[in-house]
């Protein structure tokens, strides 16, 4: 599928009525009949789907992880959402307007509320951004606003000391955006949970207001108690809400399951509506077993492992030699065929295939390839600079489904390179990325990138630049920074593309993160329900599945 690309300078973005949505897998397409036969569908229905504990409490700002992502955007409202292809549409922003790519001008729709009976305005965007943005709070998503005026990003101060002096409120329903340098794309970055608003009592108690949000968008908290910790959290329609993304149904479980496989089970057995992942021992089968009700389409998920730059030989020359050595140690094409059996692609670059000036000719990328003989080679090279000692490991969470590609990874690297390699199984997604974020973690770990808008910038400046929130590897390259800067500066589409092509070019000789594939969503949904649809970035439609009653 490919991504719409969006025009900046001198147009009003986003003006007028939502887009019409296309759907990429769908149900039997009745949209006034839910499943069990064509019943009536009931608009109270809770659709039930699998979901993992959220890493912190939800507050769109410190949350980067699927699992918070995915509650967050049922929510809240942001200016804009993605329809099912990637493209923005206005949500709570009447429209976006630029004089050039470093000056936006916002206008919000009139009316617009929060769960709790507040107006949206544009207060709540520019105290939610400078809250999310401020040094002292340490937000994971705090990079997000750093190409706003008063953001610093300096050896001494990351973040905004005080309000970012770009975002100036024209009335209750305008504000301005005045950004450092030109962003080509930060209109379609608005459309991300990091730049939704929050309302005025958010600001009483952050950490309680986390733990049972109030937010604006098409679902709202079921009340106290809602989210039962490592178990579920219940959803249900927020009427109030009247943007584009309108609930057809009642609400959502989203079920905490410790195993794929678990959640697949209750799949089969109508115990759970949707689900949008499938455990690897069923992936040979899933489409045989679902039939029409099977998803298997491409998404904007990057896999890899990230092996960090303060372990122990994997600084300086030895680590890129290292790095190097192992990414050439393993076969990534038969690992796809016969683990994930025509579930993912094979690598070739940083980014994903379904955005727009992906390419899989990048200079460099010949690292990606199996070569075992070239493998030894590299790693006597890193010998000689300081002999390896010890046990080389991929930490991962056991319920997200990696031990199978873990083992068969760590398994060629022994049988290539000689040296010990196995898996380090965590038990929840949780657990590891508190000991990544706190660089405490001791080995390799697996990592990856769900896209959070749809633009070759979001899979590379995040994930790489110098202190960027989601470096797990401690990244840092004065000259790869440089590049993205000047990329993502460019209006000219094509040069931009250049840039970021030449910033890949880094990558593959430093491999700050070793690619493994490109993921397809993989998923499927009961006969108890139609209209189902997943996104481009692999996350179902929730608003427009419909149920029939019981």
């Amino acid at each position: 599928m490919k991504r719409n690309k969006i025009a900046l300078a001198g147009v009003a973005l986003f003006a007028g009525g939502a887009l019409a949505l296309a759907g990429c897998a769908g149900g039997s397409g009745n949209t006034g009949d839910g499943g069990n036969g064509g019943a009536k569908a009931d608009p109270d229905a809770i659709i039930t789907t699998n979901g993992s504990e959220p890493e912190n409490p939800l507050i769109p700002t410190n949350t980067n992880e699927v699992g918070g992502g995915k509650i967050l955007d049922e929510i809240f409202a942001g200016l804009v959402y993605y329809d099912a292809e990637g493209k923005p549409v206005n949500d709570m922003a009447e429209e976006i307007t630029t004089e050039d790519p470093q000056h936006l001008t916002v206008k919000l729709k009139e009316g617009q509320t929060f769960s709790n009976g507040e107006e949206v305005t544009a207060d709540n965007f520019i105290k939610a951004w400078n809250y999310g943005a401020q040094a002292e709070n340490a937000h994971l998503s705090s990079y997000f606003f750093e190409d706003i005026e008063g953001f610093q990003n300096t050896p001494d101060v990351y973040g905004a000391q005080g309000d970012m002096s770009g975002l100036q409120q024209v009335d209750d329903y305008t504000f301005t955006i005045t950004l450092n340098k030109p962003a080509a794309d930060f209109a379609l970055r608005l459309g991300y949970s990091a730049y939704y608003p929050l309302p005025d009592v958010a600001f009483e108690d952050i950490d309680a207001f986390g733990e049972n949000p109030i937010g604006n968008g098409p679902y709202k908290l079921d009340g106290e108690g809602a989210w039962q910790h490592d178990v579920q959290i219940d959803l249900v329609r927020n009427d109030d809400y009247d943007g584009g993304r309108k609930a057809k149904n009642g609400g959502l479980s989203i079920i905490f399951y410790a195993t794929q496989d678990a959640a697949y089970a209750d799949l089969q057995g109508n115990k759970v509506d949707v689900i949008d992942v499938i455990p690897s021992v069923s992936l040979p089968t899933f489409q045989d077993d679902l039939g029409d009700r099977a998803v298997n389409q491409p998404s904007a998920v990057f896999q890899s492992f990230t092996i960090g730059q303060f372990l122990p030989h994997f600084s300086g020359e030895e680590g890129i030699l290292r790095r190097q050595a192992i990414s050439m140690a393993f076969d990534r094409d038969q690992i796809t065929d016969k683990i994930f059996f025509g579930t993912r692609t094979t690598a070739s670059d940083f980014t994903s295939p379904v955005i727009d000036g992906w390419s899989d000719s990048i200079k460099g990328n010949e690292v990606l390839k199996y070569d075992p003989e070239k493998a030894k080679e590299l790693w006597a090279e890193a010998d000689a600079i300081s002999p390896w000692e010890g046990e080389f490991k991929i930490a991962y969470n056991t319920d997200g489904g990696h031990q199978e590609w873990v083992d068969a990874v760590t398994n060629a690297i022994s049988n290539t390179l000689g040296i010990e390699a196995s898996g380090d199984p965590y038990p929840t997604f949780s657990v590891i990325r508190e000991e990544i974020n706190n660089n405490s973690i001791k080995t390799a770990a697996r990592s990856g990138w769900q896209a959070d808008y749809p633009g070759l910038y979001n899979f590379l400046g995040p994930l790489y630049a110098t202190n960027a929130g989601s470096n797990d590897g401690d990244y840092s390259n004065p000259e790869f920074d440089a590049l993205i800067a000047e990329g993502i500066s460019n209006t000219d589409t094509a040069a931009q593309v250049e840039e970021f092509t030449k910033a890949q070019e880094i990558l593959f000789n430093d491999l700050p993160a070793i690619p493994l594939w490109y993921s397809n969503v993989t998923g499927g949904y009961a006969d108890t329900v139609d209209n189902v649809t997943f996104g481009w970035n692999s996350v179902p439609l929730y608003y427009e599945i419909t149920k029939a009653a019981e």
